[in-house]
């Protein structure tokens, strides 16, 4: 006697809408049948054929099934099945159990691998953490082996439903498909689309502010972090990585070697800095990098923020500003003093000009120009 054909529906989210998931095991006829059905389609993702959720939808389900005299499971249905259970706020709830001794091994030799293909420390550290976080994931929800599905459920839980940024999520899916490559695993199907970021404009200070910060800024070393940070347009990373030869005076030029992307780069050395810089060098004496912590380390990137957010305060500034912010107020103020795009493209090291075109959406300078039509009124 065969074994009676049994089909499981089940509730299915997607993008916040409610699907209803038919399981079945692989059968040829059931296939057929089944994409007979009006409206049935199939995901690569869940690896399940599926119907949009409606009203009366499982009882018409239930009844081209036993039309079949095939047994249907939709008890997953029968608690509260008009409102959607609602969703755990995993912000709020969502635990994810330590790594394993194992995946701690792993995780530090996925590290020397990636250091091995050459990607930045910063990068290293963030491909790390977030592929930390997945593994968690996948012990918590008892899964045995990365798949596309896999990845799509923690996208879905860890990163949408937490309303995690658009980068952290480029981030993490970056990150797990390096992972995947470092494990030389072969999973079809695992073309995530990573999602555009918002285009949003960056926030500029103005000169005065500029000038308050630094002028509130008593200690030595910090304003000459501050100080070269703005006038040579830099990233903090490209900043803390200079060592003391590459400020070249006589030309009025400092060397930025290996930023983002691998590249070396020239940009500006203010006449103006350099007998701060002068006075810092004969005052400090750094050996290897240009700004030193404790034993002769490179300076940390949490200490330099703690540096503006102390200088921010003492200049009684409330705007929201970052290391970056000095960078991308520098651009600005170029632009407006003048300076071809072009050439601030170089100097910030971008590799497309429409990266460097944002900033004549935030300069005063174009939009000084406009006549308002309120003053005809």
């Amino acid at each position: 006697m065969k074994d009676r054909i049994q089909i499981t529906l089940k509730p299915l989210w997607y993008n916040n809408r409610k699907l209803v998931a038919i399981d079945f095991h692989n059968n040829e006829s059931v296939k057929e049948y089944i994409n007979s059905l009006e409206g049935v389609r199939y995901s690569n993702i869940y690896k399940t054929h599926y119907v949009i959720y409606r009203s009366n939808i499982i009882n018409e389900l239930f009844n081209y099934f036993r039309a079949k005299k095939w047994f249907v499971d939709y008890s997953a249905f029968k608690e509260n099945n008009s409102k959607p259970k609602r969703e755990v706020n995993y912000r709020e709830n969502y635990k994810l159990p330590p790594l394993k001794d194992e995946s701690l091994k792993e995780l530090k030799s996925f590290g020397k691998w990636l250091l091995q293909k050459r990607f930045s420390k910063n990068t290293v550290h963030t491909y790390v953490e977030v592929t930390g976080l997945f593994i968690r994931y996948m012990e918590l929800k008892q899964i045995s082996t990365i798949s596309s599905r896999s990845v799509e459920q923690f996208n879905y839980d860890f990163i949408f439903s937490t309303k995690k940024s658009v980068s952290y999520q480029n981030q993490c899916i970056s990150g797990i498909k390096q992972f995947i490559a470092f494990k030389k695993l072969t999973i079809e199907n695992i073309d995530i689309k990573r999602p555009n970021k918002d285009k949003k404009l960056p926030t500029v200070l103005s000169k005065l502010e500029v000038k308050s910060i630094l002028d509130a800024t008593k200690n030595l070393k910090h304003k000459t972090l501050l100080s070269l940070v703005y006038s040579a347009g830099l990233r903090i990373g490209e900043a803390l990585n200079i060592r003391p030869d590459d400020i070249d005076t006589e030309r009025g030029l400092i060397h930025i070697r290996s930023a983002k992307g691998r590249k070396d780069r020239y940009t500006l050395l203010a006449p103006s800095l350099v007998p701060l810089l002068q006075a810092y060098l004969n005052h400090y004496t750094p050996k290897h990098f240009l700004f030193e912590g404790r034993n002769g380390e490179t300076y940390t990137q949490v200490s330099a923020r703690q540096v503006l957010k102390k200088a921010l305060r003492l200049a009684g500034i409330k705007k929201y500003a970052t290391l970056h912010t000095l960078r991308h107020s520098f651009a600005t103020h170029l632009l407006e003093g003048g300076t071809d795009i072009r050439y601030i493209q170089e100097l910030l090291g971008h590799n497309s000009p429409k990266t460097t075109m944002i900033y004549t959406h935030v300069s005063s300078t174009n939009l000084s120009k406009i006549k308002n039509p309120f003053d005809n009124l």
